[in-house]
């Protein structure tokens, strides 16, 4: 299931991200264009990026 940012949706709607966890990875997308391709991560790599960005 695609879970869209909480930070999606500001007044220019210009940065809109989805993301899904599938297994042990993370797939992320644009969700003006969910046609447009996925970029896969490993859970573990995306777990500690989200760490990071909320230091």
């Amino acid at each position: 299931m695609w879970r869209k940012s909480s930070r999606s949706g500001g007044a220019s709607n210009a940065n809109c991200v989805e993301v899904a966890v599938a297994g042990s990875a993370v797939g992320v997308r644009d969700s003006k264009s969910p046609g447009a391709g996925v970029l896969a991560f490993p859970a573990a790599r995306w777990a500690s990026f989200v760490r990071r960005m909320a230091s």
